[in-house]
């Protein structure tokens, strides 16, 4: 077991920071002039080849970075995840959303049971509810079939889903079985967001999924609320059972809320709120290759040293992790003394060059991860032109790292009679340090690769760092202040009382949208469409 010593007081923690001199005398252009060790820089894992020799980082850094993870008893506790101990320690819960994806056969224990039998129970319901929808069998309260759906979940519970329906929305054998279907989304509590979501929906021919791990989140049971009232006004109550149905752990609220227990499928309370056919067929690949591979070709465990390299040692905002990592302590309570987390923003495309990377190029030095796919899922090469779309398309993905990592100098701009006064205009420093990955398509398989790359590496990122990357207390303090404006709108709203409890700044902006807003009705005022 891990001792509960920081890592930064560890000899190998304190040689990286030693080594962090040497790097910063050496430039990208240096590095990337070694073949030999780009070479030795690049992996490949079943169809995906990672290049990271764009990082600052030498053969040297990457020895000392598995020492830190030797320190960090990383291996120990990648098993210990997959063993099923309760390494959510603050929340005294398993991690296993491993489980979730692992083969009918495979043995997933979790307090002395194997969970993948009931997994796979679930997962076969979910397969013949959906088989029911498509074939026309499940119908709505009025025999009507059901062909449009409303996701309604926020974070994990939107975010995820949200991802592989983007992804796969123009893989042809996703949108042929989708043809004549579509899927919304309604995350956010905004009823701007109801209204964008429902028009030109049915509520007879609409199934409205709630997805809520606790079905206690105040935005995502509201929306669910509003999307029931949508349907009981249309359809009456009796309707609800045949059009909404819920994904939760508490089934007695899905019960109490109007949902047949029926068509509710259960999780567990070891998948954490962001964790979650061929999807999974990839995403277990990966669980497999993170348990097993050894860390020099692995590529979760790869990932996750690099930024903790990235964000520690060299003091750059990477890239993920925000809610699973942005933590103060560690594990057992200690305040840290180093930088964790993520900051995370990107594009698809060529959007990004468009937006934010004038400051990647010229502005701070932020690292990047440029996901790039060999065969794109809906080809185009029009006659005359140069290069396919998709060629064009990746053309950036191979340029861009090696602009950030090359720049430019302003020896260079001379010999190309750039005038003097632009010089430090576009001279560009380079040094700027990025990842490849490369997939050979983008179809379910490699999504769930490429879900589960990113689910490992934040956990590697939590082990070496000492923090628990499972739980998310800092959602919860905006929570309850919430709660508190909430029943003081209530008690404004309906008992005309003044605002109280509140600071100078807080009462006087709360009163003053209280009495611009005092002419909007406060009841029956409604936006959903009547039949």
């Amino acid at each position: 077991m891990a001792s509960s010593a920081l890592i930064c007081e560890t000899e190998p923690w304190k040689d990286l920071k030693a080594h962090v001199g040497d790097i910063k005398k050496t430039h990208l252009r240096e590095l990337m002039n070694d073949a030999e060790r780009c070479k030795s820089m690049m992996v490949e894992f079943d169809g995906i080849l990672l290049d990271y020799s764009r990082q600052c980082a030498t053969l040297d850094t990457l020895n000392k970075l598995h020492n830190l993870a030797e320190a960090a008893h990383l291996k120990e506790k990648i098993n210990r995840m997959f063993n099923g101990e309760r390494i959510n320690s603050t929340e005294n819960r398993s991690v296993l959303h491993v489980a979730l994806r692992a083969p009918r056969d495979s043995v997933i224990n979790s307090d002395g049971k194997n969970v993948v039998p009931d997994v796979w129970q679930v997962l076969d319901k979910i397969k013949d509810f959906s088989e029911r929808v498509r074939s026309g069998a499940w119908v709505g309260a009025t025999g009507k079939v059901l062909k449009d759906v409303i996701a309604v979940g926020i974070g994990g519970s939107f975010l995820g889903p949200l991802f592989v329906h983007t992804a796969l929305q123009t893989d042809p054998e996703a949108a042929e079985s989708a043809k004549g279907r579509q899927l919304r989304f309604l995350a956010n509590v905004d009823p701007i967001d109801v209204a964008r979501n429902i028009p030109g929906l049915n509520p007879e021919t609409t199934l409205v999924v709630v997805v809520s791990k606790t079905f206690t989140t105040a935005e995502t049971m509201l929306n669910a609320r509003t999307l029931r009232e949508w349907i009981s006004a249309a359809l009456g109550p009796q309707a609800v059972a045949k059009h909404m149905v819920a994904v939760s752990t508490n089934l007695t609220l899905v019960e109490k809320f109007g949902i047949d227990p029926n068509n509710a499928f259960a999780f567990w309370d070891w998948v954490g709120g962001r964790y979650s056919g061929k999807f999974l067929k990839g995403a277990s690949s990966i669980d497999q290759h993170f348990h097993s591979a050894p860390f020099e070709k692995n590529l979760p465990v790869l990932l996750g040293l690099l930024s903790v390299w990235n964000v520690s040692f060299l003091g750059y905002p990477a890239r993920v992790s925000m809610e699973s990592n942005g933590k103060g302590v560690s594990i057992d309570g200690v305040p840290l003394p180093y930088e964790t987390g993520e900051i995370d923003f990107g594009e698809p495309g060529t959007n990004g060059q468009h937006s934010f990377y004038q400051l990647i190029h010229q502005g701070r030095v932020i690292p990047c991860d440029f996901i790039g796919v060999v065969k794109s899922q809906q080809p185009v090469y029009l006659k005359g032109e140069v290069v396919s779309n998709h060629d064009e398309l990746m053309s950036n993905f191979f340029a861009q790292p090696d602009a950030l990592a090359y720049g430019k100098t302003p020896e260079q701009l001379l010999k190309e009679n750039v005038s003097h006064n632009l010089i430090t205009h576009k001279t560009f420093s380079g040094n700027r340090p990025s990842l490849s990955l490369l997939l050979p398509s983008l179809h379910a398989y490699n999504i769930g690769q490429l879900l589960a790359i990113y689910e490992h590496r934040i956990a590697v990122e939590g082990f070496v760092w000492g923090i628990n990357s499972f739980d998310q207390w800092g959602v919860e303090l905006g929570k309850s202040l919430a709660t508190q404006v909430r029943k003081q709108l209530h008690a404004s709203r309906k008992k005309g009382e003044p605002v109280e409890g509140f600071n100078f700044s807080t009462t006087t902006v709360l009163t003053r949208y209280l009495e611009a807003s005092a002419d909007v009705p406060k009841e029956d005022c409604t936006i959903l469409p009547k039949m």
